[in-house]
C-alpha cells in the first residue's frame, strides 16, 4: 500500500474521473453533479444539477451510484454530502 500524500487537485481529478464514470446516466435524465468543495481533511460536498436537483429519485441515486464510485475510486474521502438531495417521501 502506498503512503505517497495526494494533492487536493491529484484527489479532485479523481473524484472527477469517477464522477465521469456515472454522468451519462444522470445527463440522459437531464441532470448532473457538480463538485462544491472538498476540505483539507478530505470532506466532500457535491450538487446535484438540472433534474437531478429535484428528482425523488436523488438519494437513491446518490447512495448506488455517485458515492459508490466515488468511493471506489478514491478511498481518501471521509464524508460526502449532497446539499440539496431531494427528501423520499
Amino acid at each position: 500500500m502506498s503512503t505517497t500524500l495526494q494533492s487536493p487537485e491529484e484527489i479532485t481529478q479523481k473524484i472527477e474521473s469517477s464522477l465521469d464514470s456515472i454522468r451519462p446516466y444522470l445527463e440522459a435524465d437531464g441532470g448532473n453533479v457538480k463538485i462544491l468543495q472538498l476540505t483539507d481533511d478530505f470532506k466532500l460536498k457535491l450538487e446535484f444539477t438540472g433534474n437531478c436537483g429535484n428528482c425523488a429519485m436523488s438519494t437513491m441515486t446518490f447512495k448506488a451510484g455517485v458515492e459508490e464510485a466515488i468511493r471506489r475510486a478514491v478511498p481518501e474521502i471521509k464524508s460526502i454530502e449532497v446539499i440539496n438531495l431531494t427528501a423520499i417521501g
